[in-house]
């Protein structure tokens, strides 16, 4: 079968497409054959060689790497003990380690069980495969902020693949959400349940406290600006960086700050996939490419300016 790795870091030329055997699931395991899988940052950052430096990857552990966290497709062997999943069901898993030697850039995948769910029934598997990272990253950044129902959050990058998710959930949640992000975009994240707007490029603390008085209860930087999006939450409130963002190694005025890097479980993904069908989360799709488009998938994502995720069809 056809899988993307990474033999020797770098550019977007770093990752090929090689003829491999098709994996066989272990106990607890699954195998999917892909749909669609979705290109997201983390990709990116494995295939350059920079997870290596900072420590989320062992260098040379491997001859290649595999590429790719999201998958969306079909059971077609399960593993000893899996009762959950039959051959045929249509999921949609995540792959949360990164030292392996195959990824959800191939044609098929072999993912924990406790990694997978459903398929949401109302959209296609491209759409499907943008939910597993983002979503999950999402939900467990809210998790971490642990804010009541009726606080303020401030969501950066909230239009972006992660901030989008979050501006929903968190308004789902009953969370009074501030979205931060460019002006065009303002209709588009109000669109998505924010009660308030602050547009890129302003000095975020001072807008957003124009806005609330004292500061937001809380910040999901999901745009990473670290200090400048902390200095909007209020003393005592609570701060959650994205995916190895800046954590302020100083928490300032009480601030419990955190970071979230978010692990597959299967119970979010059901309920992820629930919300869609229900109509509560929009999945977002910037482009379609084929397998052999990697490379150029990840020279658009290092452009930026994507609304939703670019996602390979093998």
């Amino acid at each position: 079968m056809r899988a993307v790795v990474v033999r020797s870091f770098g550019g977007p030329e770093a990752l090929e497409v090689v003829e491999v055997p098709e994996p066989v699931p272990g106990p607890g395991q699954v195998r999917i054959r892909v749909a669609a899988a979705a290109v997201n940052p983390v990709d990116a950052l494995t295939r350059s060689g920079l997870m290596t430096e900072f420590g989320e990857l062992a260098a040379g552990s491997r001859p290649a790497y595999g590429i790719g966290w999201d998958a969306a497709g079909t059971v077609d062997a399960v593993g000893e003990g899996v009762t959950r999943f039959a051959v045929g069901d249509q999921v949609i898993g995540a792959r949360d380690r990164l030292d392996t030697a195959l990824g959800a850039y191939a044609e098929a995948v072999v993912l924990d069980a406790d990694a997978v769910a459903a398929a949401p029934r109302g959209v296609d598997a491209a759409h499907a495969a943008t939910l597993p990272l983002n979503g999950l990253t999402a939900w467990q950044a809210l998790d971490l902020l642990d804010l009541p129902a009726g606080a303020t959050l401030l969501v950066t990058g909230a239009a972006g693949a992660v901030g989008g998710y979050a501006v929903e959930l968190a308004a789902h949640r009953g969370l009074r959400v501030v979205a931060q992000a460019g002006a065009a975009d303002e209709e588009l994240v109000r669109g998505m349940g924010a009660e308030l707007f602050v547009p890129r490029g302003e000095h975020v603390g001072d807008a957003v406290r124009a806005l609330v008085p004292g500061g937001v209860d809380g910040a999901l930087d999901a745009a990473l600006l670290g200090a400048g999006a902390l200095d909007a939450v209020r003393n005592r409130g609570a701060f959650v960086a994205v995916n190895g963002g800046p954590v302020v190694p100083s928490p300032l005025r009480g601030t419990r700050v955190q970071n979230v890097w978010a692990a597959g479980d299967a119970a979010q993904l059901g309920e992820l996939s629930a919300l869609v069908d229900a109509g509560r989360l929009t999945p977002r799709v910037a482009r379609t490419l084929p397998l052999e488009g990697a490379a150029e998938a990840h020279a658009l994502l290092a452009k930026g300016g994507l609304r939703g995720r670019i996602v390979l069809v093998p």
